[in-house]
């Protein structure tokens, strides 16, 4: 090879040549190096070409080395940067294959700087030179928080340092320990994972440096207030990274201590102003389930009073539709306009109704309630409220053994021993296809429980593997604990349920920023940055999705139903039977049967000439309380379930002589005994995620 010579050749006679070796590049490493040539005004190193002897190129250089450093200097010169008659150092090569050798070694034999020597040479910058972080970082093309980093790491305590420099750590692990500026605290992390899995997982030594801390966004932070922690002697570290919702509060049980003292005074003052009998303190942004399964019930908010003017108006349409009503009596089915003007009336008449529900003074006299932390630090009222001494004994409501068969007796073969009609032995038998319906629509209400419930998804989750370790929940155990999602009981199954609906915004409110990187491990490092509460939630998601919708009677449904009576779910609530998930799979003389154990055979007379299509809808109607009827027969709509979609720890499936439903005969001559739910049928609120 002929011994190459170095020449000085204006830029704009240089051009790039497509067998350069270098054709993959990173732009950010481009942007940096084009902001170094132009803050430093020269090459650091020269490029390697040939020059051109003949063609419409002749005299000018094809640049086989160095191709990004003379694009850099090219954008410089367009943005003027740099003077048009800006030269550059060339390595002359004899030909393209000598030129293309020397650019292969080149790129070929670069060494990588050390991290640790690449932050001393910094800090020597810096010190020698006089410069300020933000003029370093112009020199080099990097940001002022990248030169800051780095300083940050130059000052690691000894151990760390040294290990940066043996490269035993890598620079991210060096710059979760530079999450502090307690070199002692450093070295003692340090030492306590260096023979541990996780001596080399960043977001593990974070956790470790800021245990017993709070960030500066934690909402007990958030509660405490900056300024009265810092007041009651806490220190708190800002990293160069961080900002006021990242900063590290050191001290954290001046945190605990002032967010109980917050909370405290927040509850006096409630108790004071609204009136409840107790009034509990929870330090954090859920009420653990630890708290209140043991308490004797959840207390119901009461519709508020109708105003005189809307009372004045809800007697008059009472009046009219029962004169639409006995009008109609000689007929064979209302008219058309009768139809239209029931329907006005009744649409006037639920708009009138009160929209919000709320505790009477009474009911907050005898009722625990909880003050809590929300998302943004203020203290909140939680949303249920519990009775302070169980009156479920003298409330005359439906109890568990009420909603069985009078003879107790737990005959599944009666389902099947009715004929398709419901009319043999007065019993009615649902399809196996409403069966398993049924079945999905009461898992989707516990998964959506489940999933907002961590600890109660834990504990369940934890039960489900060691049960199954030992062999004795081989068979019946309702779970897919692999975090699969069950397989769908029934094929292209679409709910539209209130639990359906809260279980797609509880899925819409996951973290997911986690699972965008690409390898694995990255994901992995990701999610176990995340607070715990998106944790808490994930978990909550991946236990709940596991659950199998077993309908009644089959293997595994009593534990669903057990999980559901101690998750207290009031399924009258959440679920309400409709034309379109329950009354057009039965057939008309089942729904009529309905229609005589709700209101007797007056009610059923008055439907029996209506077709099957409407017959369904008006069952809708009623069994929302969406028609004028009297209090006992509404009480009764309101209250009936299929007991498939009930959950209670004695529930099972009828005996061949009770109707579906649980009410009985001698039920169904008693409303008092079945108002369970007045006249507030409407779905409750989505449960908070964890």
């Amino acid at each position: 090879m002929t011994t190459p010579s170095i020449a000085y050749v204006l830029a704009r006679d240089c051009f790039k040549s497509p067998d350069n070796v270098r054709t993959h590049s990173d732009p950010s490493a481009d942007a940096e190096l084009k902001a170094n040539i132009a803050a430093s005004g020269f090459l650091l190193e020269n490029l390697i070409g040939v020059r051109v002897s003949r063609g419409a190129r002749k005299g000018q250089v094809e640049i086989y080395g160095g191709g990004r450093r003379l694009e850099a200097t090219r954008a410089n010169i367009d943005e003027g940067a740099l003077h048009p008659d800006f030269m550059v150092p060339v390595l002359i090569a004899k030909n393209a294959r000598d030129a293309i050798e020397m650019s292969l070694a080149e790129n070929f034999y670069q060494l990588p700087m050390n991290p640790a020597d690449e932050c001393c040479a910094f800090r020597m910058i810096i010190e020698r030179e006089k410069k300020s972080p933000a003029e370093v970082a112009k020199r080099f093309g990097k940001t002022e928080t990248f030169v800051l980093g780095r300083l940050r790491l130059a000052n690691l305590a000894d151990p760390v340092f040294a290990a940066l420099r043996a490269l035993e750590i890598t620079i991210d692990v060096a710059k979760a320990y530079g999450s502090t500026a307690d070199k002692e605290r450093q070295a003692r992390v340090f030492e306590q994972v260096q023979a541990s899995y996780h001596r080399n997982n960043p977001n593990e030594i974070r956790r470790l440096l800021a245990t017993g801390s709070f960030c500066g966004a934690d909402p007990k932070a958030m509660l405490v207030g900056r300024d009265a922690y810092i007041a009651a002697g806490g220190r708190i570290e800002e990293d160069l990274f961080t900002d006021a919702g990242s900063e590290i509060w050191r001290d954290g049980e001046i945190v605990e201590r002032l967010a109980q003292e917050a909370l405290e005074t927040a509850a006096q003052a409630i108790r004071a102003r609204e009136g409840f009998a107790e009034v509990r303190v929870v330090p954090a942004t859920m009420i653990p389930y630890s708290m209140t399964y043991q308490l004797p019930r959840a207390i119901e908010p009461e519709p508020g009073p109708l105003s005189p003017d809307a009372a004045e108006r809800q007697v008059e349409i009472e009046a009219e539709l029962a004169t639409i009503e006995e009008a109609a009596q000689g007929a064979d089915d209302y008219s058309p306009e009768q139809v239209e003007r029931i329907e006005a009336l009744h649409a006037e008449l639920d708009a009138m109704m009160p929209q919000e529900a709320a505790l009477t003074p009474a009911q907050k006299g005898g009722a625990i309630a909880f003050v809590m932390i929300d998302a943004d630090g203020k203290p909140r009222l939680h949303d249920s409220f519990y009775a302070l001494e169980d009156l479920s004994a003298e409330d005359g409501g439906l109890d568990d053994d009420d909603m069985t068969d009078e003879a107790g007796e737990d005959d599944a073969g009666g389902r099947g021993a009715a004929d398709e009609e419901g009319e043999a032995d007065g019993a009615i038998a649902y399809s196996g296809r409403l069966r398993d319906e049924l079945a999905m629509m009461k898992t989707e209400l516990l998964a959506l429980h489940v999933a907002n419930d961590p600890q109660f998804a834990l504990d369940l989750a934890i039960f489900i593997m060691v049960d199954k370790a030992l062999g004795t929940g081989l068979t019946g155990m309702p779970s897919e604990l692999s975090a699969r999602a069950a397989t769908a009981r029934v094929h292209g199954y679409e709910s539209d349920t209130a639990a359906a609906r809260g279980w797609t915004q509880f899925e819409q409110g996951l973290e997911l920023a986690w699972h965008d990187h690409d390898t694995i491990e990255a994901r992995y490092d990701a999610f176990c940055a995340l607070d715990d509460a998106a944790r808490a939630a994930w978990l909550g998601w991946a236990v709940a999705r596991t659950i199998n919708a077993v309908p009644d009677g089959h293997r595994g449904s009593s534990f669903l139903t057990h999980l559901g009576a101690k998750l207290g779910i009031d399924a009258v609530r959440w679920w309400r039977p409709t034309a379109r998930n329950f009354f057009d799979r039965l057939t008309k003389p089942m729904i009529l049967g309905l229609f005589e154990l709700i209101g007797g055979l007056a009610l059923k007379s008055r439907y029996a000439s209506s077709r099957k299509f409407d017959l369904a809808v008006s069952a809708e109607k009623l069994f929302a309380g969406d028609v004028i009827a009297d209090a006992d027969v509404k009480a009764r709509a309101l209250s009936w379930l299929p007991d498939e979609m009930r959950f209670g720890p004695d529930a099972g499936p009828p005996s061949d002589d009770a109707l579906i439903g649980g009410f009985d005969d001698e039920r169904a001559r008693e409303p008092e005994a079945a108002a369970q739910s007045g006249d507030d049928a409407a779905s409750p609120a989505i449960p908070q995620a964890a």
